[in-house]
Order: C-alpha cells, then sequence, then structure tokens
C-alpha cells in the first residue's frame, strides 16, 4: 500500500514542495544567524520570504526556465551536473528505489488486488485531516476578525494627526493597526488620560511604523501559509520570529525618530498593564514578542547594524541561489526532453514499460508497453491485464516535449511525463474521460501479462466443423454481441440468429429477408470447440458458425439479387490522411466500438473497413472503390445522429460523413447496386444441447 501510495502523483509533488520548502527555511535560518547584528527588518523579510516561499511552488521557476531555453541551443543527454540538480529538486518520486527500500514487499497479487481500495482510504482519511484543521483555523480567525470588525464599527473618531484614521473603542484592547488596504488605528478610551504626551507619541509611532510597513498585510499573507500548511511545525515557528522581528523593527525605528528609550519602554509597560494583546496576528499592536527582552533591547538603545557589503552580497547570493536553482533545472530539462524527442536522438527514455490502475466500476490493471521502432517511430501496446489476455497496438504513439499521446482503435490517452521520467500523469478517453496514471515498470515492480496460448493455424484446406457447441439464451443485462476466439475455443455473447448470419455470411441486416421476430430479438450465448488440429483462420470460424446454424437452427435460406441503396467509398480530392500499419502482415486486423461516436481499426485492408463502417454505423453495405491495397490503422470520432444537442459546442465532432473526410480522407456517397440478399426459406429456436 506504501509503495502504490508513492505512485500517486499529487502525493509525490506535495512531499517534493515540502522538502523544497523546508530547504529554503533552513537556509533562511541560517541568513538570520549570520544577520544577528543586523538591522530587524532586513531578518523578517529574510522570514516572510521563507513564509511566502510555501505559496510559490518551484514548478513556476521551472517552467520559466523552460521558456527560457533557446530554441537554437544544443541538444545534450544529461550529465552528472543536470543528474545532481535533478536529485535536489526532486529528491522523490514515484517508485524511486530510496522508497521502495523503505516499503514493505508484499506478494504481488496482494498489492494489486488491495492497494487501489487502500490508497483511496488513506488519500480520503489525510485529505479529511487537512481539512479539519484548515476549516478550524479559519473558523478561530474569522470568530476574531468579526469581534474586532464589530469594535471598529461601534467605535468614534478621535482627533488625533496621524497617517491614517483614528478611533476610540470601549474594549481594553490594546492599540492596533486593523485592516490591510484602508487600516485604521484602534484605540482603547482614556488611553489620553493614562499615558503622558511623550508616550503616547511613541505609542503612535511605533503603529505608524506597522502602517509603513504593511505589517498587517504580510501577516495575513502567512497566516494564509498557516492555514494551508498548519500540519508544518516549521510554519509556526516561522509565524513566533516574524512577530518577534517585526516589532523590534519597529521598536528601532520609533528610538531612530528621537523617542527616549526610557519614555518609550515606560509606554509599552503602561499598554501592557493596563490593555490586553491583540487576538490577530494580522492587526499589529504594540505588545508582541518577549516583553523582557523587546524592554532590555531598547533601555539598552540595541539598534541593529546597517547591511555591510560582504552580507549584502550573502544575500544576493542566496536569492539567486533560491530562483537560479529551479530555473537552471528547468533549462537543463528542457533540453533533455527537447533531446530525447528530437528527430537526431528520437524518445530515448520514454520506451519502457508502464503500468497504472484505471479506476472505473472496478479497477483495472493497465499495461502500455511503449517500444522505438528502427525507424526511430515509438510504437505502443495496450495490456488490460484483468480483463483478457493478449494486446492491442496502438494506431499512433508520439512524444511532443513531455506530452505523450497514444491513439487506440477503442480510446486515446494523453498524458504528461514527470520530470524525472518515472511516471505519467494524464487521461483515459474513451467516452467521459477517467485519471490514468503511469509508473515507469522495474523488473521487480512489472505485473506479470497473461498471454494467449500461441496455437499453430489450421490448415488452410480443412473444414472443420464445431465438435461440441452449447447454446442458452443471454441474460438480459449482458450487452453484445461480442466474439471471441481463443484457445481454441469460440464463445459468443448476447448474439441474435441475425447477428450469426452477418458474422457468418459477411452481410448487413438490409440483405436479410423474410425473417421472424424472434430472429432478430431473441438473443444467445454461445459456447463451442473445433474438431481438429489447430487455430481456424477468421473464413474457418465463419463456416463453422454457418454449419451450426443449419444444424441446431435448421437454417435454409438462398440467396436473391435485389436492388438496393449502398455506399460507395471512395478517396477525396485533397488526399488521403490515413496511416499505413506497421504491424506485421500476418497479424490479423483489430477493430474497436468505443461509446457511442468512437471507432478504431489496426492492420485493416479498405475492404476490412468499407465491412466496419456498414456494420456497426450505416447497416448498409458498403462498396470499396478506392483502389488502395495495404493496410491501414485509424481512429474515428463523430457525432451520431439524434445525440447532438440542440446548440451544438463548437469543439463537437462533426456528423459520420463529414468525419471521415475530414479525419480520414475518405468519403461515402449513396448508390443503387444489385446487391446478393439471403432470404430464409426455414428457420427453428435452438435445439437443445
Amino acid at each position: 500500500m506504501t509503495s502504490t501510495l508513492w505512485n500517486e502523483g499529487w502525493f509525490v509533488s506535495i512531499i517534493n514542495h515540502l522538502w523544497q520548502s523546508t530547504f529554503v527555511i533552513v537556509l533562511a535560518l541560517l541568513l538570520t544567524w549570520v544577520l544577528k547584528r543586523n538591522q530587524a527588518r532586513t531578518r523578517y523579510w529574510v522570514w516572510m520570504a521563507a513564509s511566502a516561499k510555501l505559496l510559490v511552488p518551484f514548478s513556476l521557476f521551472v517552467a520559466i526556465g523552460e521558456w527560457l531555453r533557446p530554441a537554437a541551443a544544443p541538444l545534450t543527454e544529461r550529465t552528472q551536473f543536470a543528474s545532481a540538480i535533478v536529485n535536489i529538486a526532486q529528491p522523490f518520486s514515484a517508485n524511486s528505489q530510496n522508497i521502495e527500500a523503505l516499503s514493505v514487499r508484499l506478494p504481488e497479487p496482494a498489492i494489486a488486488a488491495s492497494s487501489p481500495h487502500h490508497v483511496h482510504l488513506l488519500s480520503a482519511l489525510l485529505l479529511t485531516v487537512w481539512l479539519c484543521g484548515f476549516l478550524f483555523l479559519l473558523v478561530r480567525w474569522a470568530r476574531s476578525w468579526r469581534a474586532i470588525r464589530a469594535t471598529v464599527r461601534f467605535a468614534s473618531p478621535m482627533p488625533l494627526s496621524t497617517d491614517v484614521p483614528v478611533l476610540s473603542s470601549s474594549l481594553l484592547l490594546e492599540p492596533g493597526v486593523f485592516g490591510i488596504f484602508r487600516p485604521v488605528l484602534l484605540l482603547p478610551e482614556k488611553i489620553l488620560n493614562r499615558l503622558s504626551t511623550p508616550q503616547l507619541r511613541s505609542i503612535l509611532a511605533h503603529e505608524m511604523c506597522h502602517v509603513r510597513r504593511r505589517d498587517n498585510l504580510t501577516a495575513a499573507i502567512h497566516m494564509v501559509v498557516e492555514a494551508i500548511f498548519w500540519f508544518h511545525p516549521a510554519i509556526w515557528w516561522i509565524g513566533t520570529r516574524l512577530v518577534e522581528e517585526r516589532e523590534r523593527a519597529c521598536d528601532e525605528a520609533v528610538l531612530e525618530l528621537g523617542n527616549e528609550a526610557d519614555v518609550y519602554a515606560q509606554s509599552i509597560l503602561n499598554v501592557c498593564k493596563f490593555y490586553t494583546e491583540s487576538p490577530m496576528a494580522c492587526m499589529s499592536g504594540v505588545t508582541g514578542s518577549d516583553l523582557k527582552r523587546r524592554i532590555v533591547r531598547i533601555m539598552t538603545e540595541q539598534t541593529g547594524r546597517k547591511l555591510d557589503l560582504s552580507r549584502k552580497l550573502v544575500l544576493s547570493v542566496a536569492a539567486v541561489m533560491v530562483i537560479a536553482l529551479p530555473v537552471t533545472f528547468g533549462l537543463v530539462h528542457a533540453t533533455q526532453v527537447c533531446a530525447q524527442s528530437s528527430p537526431a536522438n528520437p524518445a530515448s527514455n520514454i520506451p519502457a514499460t508502464w503500468q497504472g490502475i484505471l479506476h472505473t466500476n472496478r479497477d483495472y490493471r493497465i499495461v502500455v508497453k511503449i517500444i522505438k521502432a528502427a525507424d526511430g517511430t515509438l510504437r505502443a501496446t495496450h495490456y488490460n491485464i484483468d480483463w483478457e489476455p493478449g494486446g492491442a497496438p496502438a494506431i499512433s504513439t508520439t512524444l511532443n516535449g513531455s506530452l505523450l499521446k497514444i491513439e487506440f482503435p477503442f480510446g486515446t490517452y494523453v498524458g504528461t511525463v514527470s520530470v524525472d521520467g518515472n511516471s505519467i500523469t494524464g487521461i483515459w478517453e474513451n467516452g467521459p474521460p477517467e485519471k490514468l496514471n503511469f509508473a515507469r515498470a522495474t523488473p521487480e515492480t512489472e505485473w506479470p501479462i497473461p498471454q494467449r496460448p500461441r496455437i499453430p493455424p489450421m490448415a488452410a484446406d480443412a473444414n472443420p466443423t464445431f465438435e461440441v457447441a452449447t447454446i442458452k439464451p443471454t441474460r438480459p443485462d449482458e450487452p453484445g454481441p461480442r466474439y471471441d476466439f481463443e484457445s481454441h475455443r469460440f464463445s459468443v455473447i448476447h448474439a441474435s440468429l441475425s447477428d450469426l448470419l452477418k458474422f457468418s455470411y459477411g452481410i448487413q441486416q438490409s440483405q436479410i429477408a423474410k425473417t421472424q421476430d424472434w430472429v432478430n430479438s431473441e438473443s444467445y450465448d454461445i459456447s463451442a470447440e473445433p474438431d481438429g488440429d489447430g487455430d481456424p483462420s477468421i473464413k474457418q470460424w465463419q463456416s463453422m458458425v454457418g454449419k451450426l446454424m443449419a444444424d441446431r437452427f435448421q437454417l435454409k435460406f438462398h440467396y436473391e439479387k435485389q436492388e438496393q441503396t449502398v455506399y460507395v467509398l471512395s478517396v477525396v480530392k485533397t488526399g488521403l490522411k490515413l496511416t499505413k500499419s506497421q504491424s506485421d502482415a500476418n497479424t490479423p486486423a483489430g477493430f474497436g466500438f468505443g461509446p457511442a461516436g468512437h471507432c478504431g481499426a489496426t492492420n485493416a485492408t479498405m475492404a476490412d473497413i468499407g465491412h466496419m463502417f456498414g456494420v456497426g454505423v450505416l447497416n448498409r453495405p458498403v462498396v470499396d472503390q478506392t483502389g488502395l491495397t495495404g493496410k491501414f490503422d485509424l481512429r474515428l470520432t463523430w457525432t451520431p445522429d439524434g445525440s447532438a444537442p440542440a446548440t451544438e459546442s463548437a469543439d463537437a465532432p462533426p456528423d459520420f460523413f463529414t468525419a471521415i473526410q475530414e479525419q480520414l480522407g475518405l468519403k461515402l456517397v449513396t448508390a443503387r447496386a444489385p446487391v446478393d440478399v439471403l432470404v430464409i426459406d426455414h428457420d427453428e429456436r435452438p435445439s437443445a444441447n
């Protein structure tokens, strides 16, 4: 379960972000130690930068680095320096060896069966815990803000000359600046009676320093950081440091304005004596931080020194390091990705075995194997090892930078390869888009892929029949028809007699005449085994199904010529857009129909493609007049008739006839032609098994 959680892209991204931010916090700690004798405002902004870093991921600077890379930059392989940058910027990744070494190794079947469910529960638990902490802080701060807001609303103006309006409150709350963009100074009633004029002047100078420094805004930013990253202990420690350095910076500013140290210290003590501290960090008061240490510093007039050249250099180097490191990483990564995807060095890193879990109505383990062909192109094969054995070759596989796109006859996968090249985050589209993330498989983690047993082909002149055949009515909820030829066995799910006729004789529904109602409405499941040895060809399977119908359905028929509407398939004037298949010539054609409006084929002749259109979409015979030879791969998407909304979106796919012209370079036109029609003379419901 632990190793599977590390395959989740969001989890690894968060861990890397926390590591990067913690590195910056440690760097801030070292800087403030070096600057401990300098002015407090310098240390304050160092801590503020460390806090703000948690809101700015390094990936933003990485993207800038990728964008800055010149188009003509030379393409180089990853050097040791580049690898070091990668390890520093992203030490954790999916399937990383260091994490795997810490994980308890479970038997592979147990991981496959239980990990997705457990990972979902663990993810939900982590999100719930984080959300509880986040909401708790928001509610607590909201209550304090509302209380102070109500106090400000009922406060009365005071005739004091300051940079912001001054209001008098009946609450025994310390003087403080409330508001971020339109601040007001809130003073307690009778403070004029409890402080002397010089003391009041020093308190007002302190609060105006908060206004000029915009301390309420920076405090609010850190409150956002605390709410999001409340689980990180360093965040609360930074909050304490910010308050301490903020108050010390204002103390230094008050003394620099010429106020007497003893008067100023006495004013702070009087405020602490009569009034309570502000309940919110983003309401800048006067009594924050360690009071004893503040008074000692004020009385001894300890003001920090201005930055000398050496410390300015240290700050500059640190700032450049924090920004330049991820930008350099982006430059290095962009160069590497371009080198991998360039024709001169095609995709040297993406060929591998990739595996992930598709979460739909159930969990499916998906494996995609990508190889680089001799001509430099990429080829992929899809395996759903929890559905059926065997793989499905892709129509096309392209890698553009870090963007991977694989088109299969039954769907499309689009994903982004991670910086370290060990994971892919993406979407599987076969109907509603589904999240599907892949991790690079290793010999230790690779899932075994069940393969169809290899059986020698049956002799071409053999005339087999089904030795054993079982026919039973289909369950009403079964989709179909679905045909399967595997391990010397024929099976079909949810097929009517008319479906079997279309399969066996390669005809359309319009070519079947004089049928009874049950021929089209009643469906059956069939399981059969042929006699003889070897794996039958598709024509031999069709012949055996014809003999089965004659034997078990008592089917008798004859052919007649009838003039019907047909579709003529040809190439458009602008030229063919189909892709020549790269599959082995002996590999059977593959066909796939996704949800309505999606289909595809691999290693198919034009006659195969026309037959697929005729059976799967048009329900009419298709006559091939393209004159094309060879085999092709295709993927087609269209809007089925009657399924488009009243107001179509601009990116909605076109109708079927427009789609094949735009996407395949083919066209279909209607014509009248004599066709063979199968006329049923006699049929019966199937006999008992």
